[in-house]
C-alpha cells in the first residue's frame, strides 16, 4: 500500500522543490513581491523547500528573474 502511494506522489509531482530569492524585488511590480511573499521568502539568497506541484512551479516561473530552483 505504501508503495502505491509513493508511486502516486512521484506520478503527480510529489517531492519537494528547494527555491532560491536571489534578486532583489524593490522595483518589482507589486503583484512580483506578493508571490515571492507567499512563497515564504523575506530575505535575499534565502532558499526554502516547498511541495513540487504545478502550482508552485507556476508562481516561480511568474518571477523567474527574482527566484530560481535549484535542484
Amino acid at each position: 500500500m505504501a508503495e502505491q502511494e509513493n508511486n502516486q506522489q512521484q506520478a503527480s509531482g510529489g517531492g519537494t522543490i528547494r527555491i532560491q530569492y536571489y534578486r532583489s524585488s524593490i522595483a518589482a511590480p507589486e503583484t512580483h513581491k506578493q508571490i515571492v511573499k507567499s512563497i515564504g521568502l523575506t530575505k535575499l539568497n534565502q532558499t526554502v523547500e516547498r511541495p513540487d506541484t504545478p502550482a508552485m512551479r507556476g508562481f516561480v516561473d511568474k518571477v523567474p528573474h527574482l527566484l530560481r530552483i535549484i535542484e
